[in-house]
């Protein structure tokens, strides 16, 4: 099983960093909610003091994400914090990224009723931007000629049958000729398009934040 520290053992070669806000907080997202790990708090969010950070407690977390769209635990050392929370999950490494075509138009596709990036686990021994362009591949046909800048990284949690995960995934910009794609449907994936810059905007309104910070910095390129 993966760990954050048997991450840490790889990831400093590939450019890769748990990611740390420009006010030092750490993120991790539970579909549209938000746990933030901060040295300051938030007014509009629900806030948890934690001076010692082996007293972070994820079931508890994770009941107040239930009655609230953001909970900061308020703490010293965020790092300290979220490393002990990510001890209590399941470490998930994946990648994926926005592949876009001699025209200036992105692959997106629509799964669980939302518009989303192509994505999917990194395979052992598999570097990060390898596992990019395989997966996009394999969940929408396109043929990835090459793999540009890491855009971003991001934390996302879930439950999977009763198993708590916590995901990293590294986000790349990708090249590809235009071709016809083909949604892997037995993941889920009902469509697959190539976007213009210009429809990003209306296709990402209700998609997931961690998408939005993707696109913030691929179109941040511009």
């Amino acid at each position: 099983m993966n760990t954050l520290s048997s991450y840490r053992t790889t990831a400093a070669e590939q450019g890769l960093t748990v990611p740390i806000a420009d006010d030092g907080s750490i993120r991790v997202w539970f579909a549209m909610r938000e746990l933030r790990f901060a040295t300051r708090p938030d007014p509009l969010a629900y806030v948890v003091p934690v001076e010692d950070a082996s007293l972070v407690s994820r079931a508890k977390l994770i009941t107040f994400l239930e009655n609230y769209k953001t909970v900061v635990v308020l703490t010293p050392d965020p790092m300290a914090a979220f490393e002990a929370f990510a001890a209590q999950m399941v470490w998930v490494e994946a990648a994926g990224g926005a592949v876009e075509n001699e025209r200036g138009e992105v692959v997106m596709i629509r799964r669980n009723e939302r518009w989303d990036l192509p994505k999917g686990h990194r395979e052992q021994g598999e570097l990060f931007a390898q596992c990019a362009a395989r997966e996009a591949e394999e969940e929408t046909g396109v043929k990835v000629n090459s793999v540009g800048r890491l855009l971003a990284t991001t934390l996302h949690a879930y439950n999977l049958y009763g198993r708590w995960e916590l995901k990293l995934t590294a986000w790349y910009a990708m090249q590809a000729r235009d071709c016809t794609l083909h949604p892997q449907g037995e993941e889920g994936i009902v469509c697959a398009e190539w976007v213009s810059r210009e429809e990003i905007a209306s296709r990402i309104k209700n998609t997931f934040p961690t998408i939005k910070t993707v696109f913030e910095a691929f179109l941040g390129e511009e």
